[in-house]
């Protein structure tokens, strides 16, 4: 019995790419809420910038997510929360997105970028990691057959809520690396920006030498000069339009931070 419905359920419980996943979209949104809640939990680790303290800042990071957001290439745009934090640690050149579209830009990453278009390019990588179901794509592969049998026979329910802990520390391989790379093009390419962002993100990671400092990055995850030549290859094939890049107005978001 056990094997037969195995069986039913590794056919049925595939993703929009075909990969196993056999969380449901509703398991997304509730391990992104619960991720939420700790992280707000957890000042020390992750300060949150409050939105009525610096609601200038705030809206030019959700005039970004929007415009991506809006591209009309979001397949679960009106599934997902899409709800963007800031979190104040100039030290940090990162983003994150988790399950359920929680989004958090950390302002070392905004200050270290140059221009709009950058920091669109890395949210579109972001949220394609949401969009395409990433973390529980990795979280299926990690916790295997074991713990689907266990929530398909009621013997052990809570075993989606716990995972919630795993994802602040959740790593996205090679595939789904190059992938959110890929739809960070696509998402943009509708958008006023230059759909390369992503690719100018690289190129000043690698000429600034951070990438020197990062050896889970390049031990795991596809070589940055590799990620540049493949996000320009898909740009290129969708037409190559040239968008913009709004320097003055980036300039105008990182004066509105701390």
């Amino acid at each position: 019995l056990i094997a037969v419905v195995s069986a039913l359920v590794l056919v049925s419980c595939k993703d929009q790419d075909g990969d196993f996943n056999i969380f449901s979209l509703e398991d997304d949104k509730q391990l992104g809420a619960q991720v939420d809640s700790q992280i707000e939990a957890d000042q020390s680790q992750f300060p949150i910038m409050s939105r009525s303290q610096h609601t200038a800042a705030y809206g030019h990071l959700d005039r970004i997510t929007n415009t991506i957001l809006n591209s009309g290439q979001i397949t679960y745009r009106n599934d997902f929360k899409w709800e963007t934090h800031l979190i104040e640690n100039d030290s940090v050149l990162n983003a994150f997105c988790t399950p359920g579209g929680y989004i958090y830009v950390y302002t070392g990453l905004i200050k270290f970028l140059e221009s709009e278009d950058q920091l669109a390019g890395v949210m579109g990588h972001e949220i394609a990691h949401a969009d395409k179901r990433h973390s529980t794509d990795a979280m299926t592969r990690q916790y295997g057959i074991q713990t689907l049998l266990g929530i398909i026979f009621g013997q052990d329910g809570g075993a989606v809520a716990r995972t919630a802990v795993q994802l602040k520390e959740l790593q996205y391989g090679r595939k789904a690396e190059s992938e959110a790379d890929e739809f960070s093009v696509i998402y943009l390419y509708p958008t006023e920006y230059d759909a390369r962002g992503a690719s100018r993100f690289f190129e000043k990671l690698i000429n600034s030498g951070q990438t020197g400092g990062a050896p889970t990055f390049l031990s795991t995850h596809p070589d940055p000069g590799d990620r540049v030549m493949k996000i320009k290859e898909k740009w290129t094939s969708l037409g190559g339009k040239v968008g913009g890049v709004f320097k003055t107005r980036y300039d105008q978001f990182k004066a509105s931070l701390p």
